[in-house]
């Protein structure tokens, strides 16, 4: 009996469920680390959100409109099987960067890395059931999650949907609003108009 594909309304949940936590801690947190040394890590973390978009956009240039029809295994799915949730991961790890905080970085990267690593695994035994001893080939070879870049193949042609593209940019811009909301909790904490209960490394 052939397994169903992962249902993904699991993840969103508990992703957007984290989203309301990072919310709450925005409003009633701030950085231990202020001066310079905040500015530096804010930068890194948006970086990290910059690599995000990117590497998300790269990745959805292989598979965009064909997850679970095709087995790809070149581009950035040579070095990881997935490149989206990888650099999903190192999106949270940018947004809590972001938030001047090391502590929060910390904990959305191994929140978004547990939910997303879990989601791997189960589609990964989906994936087989489709793709049988293909898969399980590349599987051998392939790190389900932490890429190695020492396995890349270029392929010698890609083709993309315009629109699957377009809607993992605008994904991605969500990670970069992200930092003027930050930024302006900050201002309005500075100012007195929101109250500091707690402050984070």
């Amino acid at each position: 009996m052939r397994s169903r594909p992962v249902d993904q309304r699991v993840r969103i949940r508990i992703l957007r469920a984290g989203g309301l936590v990072l919310a709450i801690l925005m409003l009633l947190a701030q950085p231990a680390i202020l001066g310079a040394a905040h500015e530096a890590i804010e930068l890194v973390g948006v970086g990290l959100v910059l690599a995000c978009i990117a590497g998300r956009m790269w990745s959805i240039l292989y598979i965009g409109g064909r997850k679970n029809c095709d087995l790809v295994t070149v581009g950035p799915y040579a070095m990881t099987r997935n490149p989206l949730y990888f650099f999903s991961t190192v999106g949270a790890v940018g947004i809590g960067l972001m938030l001047g905080s090391f502590v929060a970085a910390a904990v959305l990267g191994l929140a978004a890395y547990l939910v997303l690593h879990a989601t791997a695994a189960r589609e990964a035994q989906y994936l087989r059931t489709l793709f049988g001893a293909r898969y399980d080939d590349y599987a051998r070879r392939t790190p389900m999650f932490w890429p190695n870049p020492s396995l890349y193949v270029e392929p010698e042609e890609a083709s993309f949907s315009p629109g699957v593209l377009r809607r993992t940019f605008l994904d991605g811009v969500l990670f970069l609003l992200a930092f003027p909301v930050i930024e302006a909790v900050e201002h309005l904490q500075e100012a007195g108009y929101l109250p500091v209960l707690v402050s984070l490394f």
